[in-house]
This record gives structure tokens, C-alpha cells and sequence, in this order.
């Protein structure tokens, strides 16, 4: 069952100054959409049933959202003859389940036509699949609106999964996000699965002395190497980010402090004695680690989208 955190409890303990914040709130459909999230959990709910990848990628979809123009649901948006939008930039070429985005859009809209925006459905589905992957649930504040610019190459000021601590850092501090938050919301590779070429770099040719990164256990290393050959040609070959890639559970950082991570930018999270405290205080404590992520979940999809619009249909601006 979900460990439910409350919104009030989460403000009274942390100031979040992010300029948008102030005009979200927990009761924004209240009045005007009361069965919204009730609407948005069933159509998520079939969606995990129907495909067991789904919590992994909108939970995703929403971090590459947010981090690029702020939680304005630019992701959403398709290309067009004139723009490539973020969705086909490189990093974002892997996201996928954007139908049960647009499922929980149509469900929501023939209750409340022109009501709910695409960005506050992300969100509320993003808290949706971490509940109910064993995860904890809150409270999200809602009142987002939806952005009109996607550009592909925006995706690229994403953080990568090969960059050291000092980007990671940097990524998360330009988005007003602290090094606790970047610490909790690594937690979300709890669930989910890479392809091989985001940790090539840790299994081939890690440099000129090694082949391969000496802070990967040896026998975890042999088995990636083994999924992923060096002239790899399987697509879709790759990797779970831990053990349990469908339970929301502490097992990542668990993992991590053995030398089972994926990403360099796992491992790096053990490279500053503060971030690699906060590793091993949520490798002992699984409440704890709930309970950071659930406070930088609420700060990160708070991050202002400046958007101005509720789209009628996820992949396309009004017009």
C-alpha cells in the first residue's frame, strides 16, 4: 500500500521558492473538475496492466518535461513540417506511453471539456505510477498550464547519464533543485531499464589504462558486457536499472553502494562525501527515501512552464 505524505506537512518543513509554485495548488479542480484524478488513476492503472513499462517511462516523461522550459507538457507536442520538437530531440527518442497521456486526456475531457491541462495530467500520472509500483503517493499541486515552444534541441540541456557530479549539480541547481533533491529523485532509476549505449562508456574502453570502470562490481560488469558486446547490433538490448525494475523500493541505492549501478551518474552520487551520505541514509531507510523523494518530486514539477494555455489535445497547440 502507498505511504501517503501531505502536501502542508511537505510546506511547513521546506520553503519551495519557485515562482510558479505559488499559483499551484492541491484543490485547484475542485470546483471545476472534482473526478479528474480519479480519471487519470484508471486510465493509468490499465495502462500498467496493459504494459509493464509504463510506470518507468511517465515517470521519466515528467523529469524530461520539467527540466526542459519548466512542467509545461512541452513533450507532448509533436513535430511538425516546421519544427522537430523536444520529443525527437536524442535524449528523447526512448520515451514512449505518450497513448496513456492522451487516453487519460480524452477520458478527462469528456467530463470536463477544456478544463484540465496536459502538463497537470504528466504530473498527476507520474505520482500515479509511483504509488502504484509500491512507491509512496502525495498530494500534487495543480494549476500548470501548457507551453506552445518544443524544440529538440532543447533536449539536449538535459542532465546525461554519463556527466560526473559537478554537472549533475550544476543541471539541477540552474533549475533551482539542491543537491538533496538530486540525490532523492536519482531514486526514480528504481524502476526502468536502459539500452546499452547510456553505459557503453562504463564496459568498453573506459580509458586508457582500463576497459572497464573499476567502481562496477567485476561480476555485475561481466554480466553487462555479456548483454552488451562491444559492436552490439540487438536494438533493444539492455539493461534494468536494478534488481526489482517494477517496484518503487530502495533497492537502487542499495545496489549502488555494491557497485551494481548503471550509469555514471549513478556512481557519481558516491564521488562528494554529502551526496554519497544521503546514498547510504536512503540504502538504510526506505521510509526516508520516500519521504525526500515525495518533498523533491512536489519541488521539481512545481518548476515554473510559463505555458498559457489548457491544449485540447496533448500533441498539438490550440489554435
Amino acid at each position: 500500500m502507498a505511504i501517503f505524505v501531505s502536501f502542508i506537512t511537505i510546506l511547513l518543513s521546506t520553503s519551495i521558492l519557485l515562482s510558479y509554485s505559488d499559483a499551484l495548488s492541491v484543490n485547484y479542480y475542485h470546483q471545476t473538475c472534482p473526478e479528474a484524478e480519479s480519471l487519470i488513476e484508471k486510465v493509468v492503472k490499465k495502462g500498467i496492466i496493459n504494459d509493464k513499462t509504463v510506470p518507468a517511462a511517465l515517470l521519466r516523461m515528467h523529469f524530461h518535461d520539467c527540466f526542459i522550459r519548466g512542467c509545461d507538457a512541452s513533450v507532448l507536442l509533436n513535430s511538425n513540417g516546421k519544427n522537430k520538437a523536444e520529443k525527437d530531440g536524442p535524449p528523447n527518442v526512448s520515451l514512449h506511453a505518450f497513448y496513456v497521456i492522451d487516453n487519460a486526456k480524452k477520458e478527462v475531457e469528456k467530463k470536463c471539456p477544456g478544463v484540465v491541462s496536459c502538463s497537470d495530467i504528466l504530473a498527476l500520472a507520474a505520482r500515479d505510477v509511483v504509488a502504484l509500483s509500491g512507491g509512496p503517493t502525495w498530494e500534487v499541486p495543480k494549476g500548470r498550464k501548457d507551453g506552445s515552444i518544443s524544440k529538440a534541441n532543447d533536449s539536449l540541456q538535459l542532465p546525461f547519464p554519463t556527466f560526473n557530479i559537478s554537472q549533475l549539480q550544476k543541471s539541477f541547481s540552474q533549475r533551482g533543485l539542491s543537491i538533496n533533491d538530486l540525490v532523492a529523485l536519482s531514486g526514480g532509476h528504481t524502476l526502468g531499464f536502459s539500452h546499452c549505449s547510456s553505459f557503453a562508456n562504463r564496459i568498453h574502453n573506459f580509458n586508457k589504462k582500463t576497459d572497464i570502470d573499476p567502481s562496477l562490481h567485476p561480476s555485475f560488469a561481466g554480466s553487462l558486457r555479456q548483454v552488451c558486446p562491444l559492436h552490439n547490433k540487438v536494438k533493444n538490448a539492455g539493461a534494468n536499472l536494478d534488481s526489482t525494475p517494477t517496484l518503487f523500493d530502495n533497492l537502487y541505492f542499495k545496489l549502488l553502494l555494491q557497485g551494481k549501478s548503471i550509469f555514471s551518474s549513478d556512481q557519481a552520487l558516491l564521488s562528494s562525501s554529502k551526496t554519497k551520505a544521503l546514498v547510504q541514509k536512503y540504502a538504510a531507510s526506505q521510509e526516508k527515501f520516500f519521504e525526500a523523494f515525495v518533498k523533491s518530486m512536489i519541488k521539481m514539477s512545481s518548476i515554473s512552464g510559463g505555458g498559457s494555455e489548457i491544449r485540447l489535445d496533448c500533441r498539438v497547440v490550440n489554435h
